[in-house]
């Protein structure tokens, strides 16, 4: 049973229990693994595998980069332990008041395109979906567009078309072209996802990385109406 962080009258799911429900979903992430504390940190990467990314997990912390919650590239049991502590002590400094769940820890996938999946509501048409350049830039970007749920693929089609920044999927300064189809393919089970789940309020899928073999989302966040 997914446990749920409560915020008013929202349940926030964790970063781990939203990707075991878009991935029993069928949609592509990268899956992460919940460490309560510094031991159990280090043994889930060394389980896992090095390199790994580790991020804070707390209902009160939505931009962890900005608070130090978010280390990448950790190649060795000793780098985790460091990463542990100073992020910790980050997060003490930046955000004293903030509850702490633990960390997760993922394998470290490689670089490609940043794109930004989501989901909002409006009053009066109901769930739509967002897609766009993501990354730490979004907010100062704002390069997205929108449609109403349910998608067609000829929806879907037209929202990567639409962006300002749809030059940059076919590839730029020897960066990889995104597979056009399998981001439609990404942005259409999304769709599925919030139809078949109306019970979810937002959704946020940032980075979603975008290769020339296909799609991955690195990060993940559910909130649920009550």
């Amino acid at each position: 049973m997914v446990s749920q962080e409560q915020e008013g009258k929202r349940s926030i799911l964790t970063e781990v229990e939203s990707k075991d429900l878009l991935d029993k979903a069928g949609i592509p992430v990268v899956r992460a693994s919940l460490a309560k504390n510094q031991k159990e940190a280090v043994e889930t990467a060394r389980k896992l595998g090095f390199p790994v990314a580790m991020k804070i997990v707390s209902q009160d912390i939505t931009h962890k980069s900005d608070l130090g919650g978010v280390k990448l590239g950790l190649a060795d049991e000793a780098q985790t332990q460091k990463a542990y502590e100073d992020m910790m002590a980050s997060i003490r400094q930046k955000a004293p008041d903030a509850r702490i769940t633990g960390v997760s820890i993922q394998k470290m996938t490689r670089p490609g395109i940043e794109l930004i999946v989501g989901l909002s509501r409006d009053p009066q048409f109901g769930p739509m979906i967002m897609f766009g350049l993501g990354g730490t830039l979004v907010e100062i970007l704002k390069d997205v567009s929108f449609r109403l749920v349910p998608l067609a693929r000829r929806d879907a089609a037209e929202m990567i078309k639409e962006i300002k920044g749809h030059a940059i999927l076919q590839g730029y300064r020897g960066q990889e072209p995104v597979n056009i189809r399998a981001l439609e393919d990404f942005i259409l089970l999304v769709s599925e996802f919030i139809e078949k789940n109306p019970q979810i309020e937002e959704l946020d899928l940032n980075p979603v990385f975008g290769y020339r073999d296909g799609v991955i989302a690195a990060d993940a966040r559910i909130i649920l109406k009550e």
